[in-house]
């Protein structure tokens, strides 16, 4: 049980660090969208990013694929970029094409895990079964991104409920903050992605 906390409580951490904020940008940026009635809509696409992380996570545990860590650090706030870009054309209609978007969202996943991969590697090697350690550290995730998308749901309720808040709006504003606070991440990041691959 103590085993089972501590991975679990790693997943939630993991998600919920102020000081790790990309995948809570990331998480806003995905389901701004959505309301409570496209529960299940949104339910499937995190948790495509939750198979995606794992998939990356347990790939880099067991020592299948190698990491280009400035890579990853650029492709992290490119994916954010990206989905926020892709919120503001769509002005707060959902994605009639849901499998495109549930294949984004698995490759975005995948991407923001070897993120994490190099630290959970450490924490796993002489470990003798990765897999339970793994699936406990992806519930810990599910259950932070089930955290904040209520959040998230719920302060766009209110400021619908008070202010007459539409959609289109609430989309527009919160992934334009987005992209304001992810392009000075990019630029940032930049140079060492180019030093990296060079």
């Amino acid at each position: 049980m103590d085993e089972f906390l501590f991975y679990f409580n790693l997943g939630l951490k993991h998600v919920l660090d102020l000081a790790a904020y990309d995948h809570m940008l990331f998480l806003v940026v995905l389901v701004v969208g959505y309301s409570f009635k496209q529960w299940k809509q949104m339910l499937w696409l995190v948790s495509a990013f939750t198979i995606g992380h794992t998939i990356s996570l347990s790939l880099a545990a067991y020592k299948i694929i190698s990491v280009n860590t400035g890579l990853i650090e650029f492709l992290i706030p490119l994916t954010i970029f990206i989905t926020a870009l892709a919120n503001l054309f769509s002005a707060g209609k959902i994605n009639s094409n849901s499998k495109i978007s549930l294949f984004f969202a698995l490759c975005f996943g995948w991407i923001h895990g070897m993120g994490f991969s190099i630290y959970l590697r450490m924490l796993l090697e002489g470990t003798a079964s990765k897999i339970l350690p793994m699936l406990e550290f992806a519930l810990g995730i599910e259950g932070a991104q089930a955290i904040l998308v209520l959040i998230i749901l719920c302060v766009y309720f209110i400021a619908n409920a008070l202010f007459k808040v539409s959609k289109r709006d609430w989309v527009l504003v919160l992934s334009s903050m987005v992209i304001g606070i992810v392009i000075p991440m990019l630029h940032e990041r930049y140079p060492d992605f180019i030093k990296q691959l060079f």
